[in-house]
């Protein structure tokens, strides 16, 4: 079947990138700051034309290529943080959680590990959901806000690129291949927010095709029973 025969599950409300600039820390980069993008944009193995990450070590690469946020979930935030003037002005359009896709149609429970996309010319695949970190406290000006991120579930997630192709604002999202139905994001951003180290639970998860940084994590929670240390990720150094 044609995808033209078949309904898009999402649509791509806005396409972001975004340039690596001196962020709020001594020594710290970021490119969290990204700006809509109108007309075709080529996607590649590292993402986007015109984007860039400030620590290549913990952003971007093969398997964080292009991350993308559910627009449903701004509405969530907005009632949470009444009063922020900084976090009402962010959440007032796509961009805020430093995402390359803003989805409608779509949120973390609704799509699943290796789901396989179509998005414009480019094969998109999910890798993995987003941990967040503590550039998220300094942006919205909450200083817990990478970890009310990483409770809520509602964090984003990535995808790496299987065929390299052109992708723009307004295109639809058509799902390809769906391997693993009973693996949303959520399910495996639950375990991680929660400290799940049932060891039934970890070898399920390691048997799915994890990224490496998602293998090291559950088989040192496997190994050692206990989950690890979020402090530097999540409230990193003092500024």
């Amino acid at each position: 079947m044609s995808l033209s025969a078949t309904p898009p599950i999402a649509t791509l409300r806005a396409l972001l990138t975004g340039r690596a600039l001196p962020y709020t820390r001594p020594g710290s980069v970021s490119g969290i700051a990204k700006q809509p993008r109108s007309g075709p944009v080529s996607v590649g193995p590292l993402g986007l034309a015109g984007d860039e990450q400030g620590d290549p070590r913990v952003h971007g690469g093969p398997d964080k290529a292009v991350h993308c946020y559910a627009w449903a979930q701004y509405q969530p935030w907005r009632q949470e943080l009444t009063g922020n003037a900084t976090a009402q002005a962010l959440l007032s359009q796509p961009g805020a959680f430093g995402e390359n896709f803003c989805l409608d149609g779509l949120d973390e429970s609704q799509v699943c590990l290796c789901d396989q996309w179509q998005v414009g010319s480019a094969r998109l695949e999910i890798s993995q959901g987003r941990q967040p970190c503590w550039k998220l406290n300094d942006r919205f000006g909450v200083p817990d806000m990478a970890l009310r991120v990483q409770t809520s579930l509602r964090t984003g997630w990535y995808l790496r690129v299987l065929q390299p192709g052109q992708v723009q604002a307004g295109d639809g999202v058509w799902l390809q291949a769906r391997p693993y139905p009973e693996w949303p994001i959520a399910r495996l951003l639950r375990a991680i927010a929660e400290r799940d180290c049932t060891p039934e639970t970890l070898r399920e998860i390691l048997t799915l095709p994890l990224p490496p940084s998602w293998h090291r994590l559950f088989t040192r929670r496997l190994e050692s029973a206990a989950a690890e240390d979020w402090s530097s990720r999540l409230v990193g150094k003092p500024a």
